[in-house]
């Protein structure tokens, strides 16, 4: 296969054990640039959006286009990535999505009219989509189970990062012309990330699903403790690749598959519903619509940036040393409280205590919902989906992401004219309502568990679950 002549050269290293696990962050570290750009190209429109819809004289149906025809190439990109990657490999995937952004940041920077700035905008979108379901899965299947938590949840910290420059940018780049400067930029990581992912290996559950497993054998040494039983666990990605072979379509609808969708699709559907993008990517709008002024909400931008960034350390800490299931539990309601509090803000006459209260609520609810959601989307998927169908079920999670982040793009604003900010603020707090019930009903703790084992326990009789819980 070709992937053979590109993992091997990356396996051979020979240096001193007490160093391969810096190697493991290292990886993990430089493909998570991925999402980076990821929260870069997402966010970066909260403030271009400002001076952008002067520049184009963009309605609110047009600023609505505008912020998210990204999320439509996001789904394709989504769509078309795990399928990519099943057959070429996930580093060369994210190797391709990384000239994909650079292409797409320059054609947003030179865009000459609307038309063009929504075709650049959807070829990020490709990269995006991309990016959000290759990394993770990347990340994942190279991580040792002890700390995949948090090597995971580097890639939404690296999102919650670029969400902040984003809003940075923004603001150093305030006035009529700066979103060209805001949307170039992006193409700087973007070549960071080629370059990066040539010296990285393949993952070796790709190397062994495709008979590769002397490659996979060589990755592993490179990546474990010198005490580390590689044998061991090249013995049991071989078994559970061989239980599973290659899927098509019809695999995703067996019943032993269908708990894992079922938890991987609610929680990318909340992730969403929840409210989180309605307010990164409208917040400064918003603001700036309620009387606060530009300059109060782009500074409000990166305050919300900021708590994203807090957010994902948060996060990434909370995700091990709580578990995934009960970080949520602990988090997602107080989410739903801060929206609440938002909402009724919306409700009382202008005042400086009202604002005060606005934004105190934005930020809380942007910390709160940054660990026990965001922390958690992009984890949760690639760990409780199985291997033979892990490439198609992750993009179909992802695509669920977009769908619903779409969903509120295109109607945030349309919400808020229609039903007022309270309103708008206070659906998104019932959707935190009904995420905290999906999750006690639904969502099995996989804190601690090697990708194998969470997968011999979804094929085991019983509830995933409780098999999870019975093998703790």
């Amino acid at each position: 296969m070709p992937e053979t002549a590109t993992a091997a050269p990356a396996t051979g290293d020979t240096r001193p054990s007490g160093r391969r696990p810096a190697q493991v962050y290292a990886v993990a570290a430089v493909s998570a640039l991925g999402g980076l750009l990821f929260g870069y190209d997402t966010g970066i429109i909260s403030g271009a959006l400002l001076h952008l819809r002067e520049d184009l004289g963009l309605s609110s149906r047009g600023q609505e286009i505008v912020v998210s025809v990204i999320l439509v190439g996001a789904m394709a990109g989504a769509l078309c990535s795990g399928r990519l990657a099943g057959r070429f490999g996930r580093r060369r995937v994210i190797l391709w999505v990384a000239v994909v952004f650079a292409a797409g940041a320059l054609g947003a920077a030179l865009a000459p009219g609307t038309g063009s700035l929504i075709a650049a905008r959807f070829v990020l979108g490709l990269a995006v989509g991309g990016a959000s379901n290759m990394v993770p899965v990347y990340i994942a299947e190279l991580a040792p189970t002890a700390i995949r938590g948090r090597l995971m949840v580097l890639f939404q910290l690296m999102v919650a990062i670029g969400q902040l420059l984003a809003y940075l940018c923004g603001w150093l780049f305030a006035g009529s012309g700066g979103w060209r400067i805001m949307f170039g930029l992006a193409v700087v990581p973007a070549m960071v990330l080629a370059v990066g992912m040539l010296r990285l290996p393949e993952s070796p559950r790709w190397l062994v699903e495709h008979g590769h497993e002397d490659a996979a054998a060589a990755v592993l040494r490179r990546l474990r403790p010198g005490d580390a039983d590689v044998a061991a666990e090249i013995d049991s990605i071989r078994e559970v690749s061989a239980a599973s072979p290659r899927a098509d379509r019809r695999a995703l609808t067996r019943p032993w598959v269908r708990p894992a969708l079922v938890v991987a699709l609610g929680v990318a559907a909340f992730s969403q519903l929840t409210g989180i993008n309605a307010v990164v990517y409208y917040a400064p709008t918003m603001l700036s619509d309620a009387g606060f002024g530009d300059s109060v909400a782009l500074l409000t931008g990166i305050g919300i940036g900021t708590m994203l960034v807090v957010a994902g350390v948060t996060g990434a800490i909370a995700v091990d040393a709580l578990g995934r299931r009960r970080t949520m539990l602990c988090f997602v309601p107080l989410s739903g409280l801060a929206m609440t509090v938002l909402g009724a803000a919306f409700l009382l006459d202008d005042s400086p205590a009202q604002r005060w209260t606005v934004i105190g609520a934005l930020f809380a609810y942007i910390l709160f919902n940054g660990i026990g959601m965001q922390s958690v989307v992009w984890l949760i998927a690639p760990e409780i989906l199985p291997l033979s169908v892990r490439g198609p079920a992750t993009s179909l999670a992802t695509l669920t992401v977009w769908g619903f982040d779409l969903l509120i793009a295109v109607t945030a604003l349309s919400t808020v004219n229609a039903i007022g900010r309270s309103g708008t603020f206070f659906l998104y707090a019932a959707m935190n309502v009904l995420c905290v019930v999906f999750v006690v009903l639904k969502v099995p703790e996989t804190r601690g568990r090697s990708l194998e084992s969470i997968e011999k326990a979804l094929r085991a009789p019983g509830g995933l679950r409780r098999n999870l819980d019975g093998a703790g």
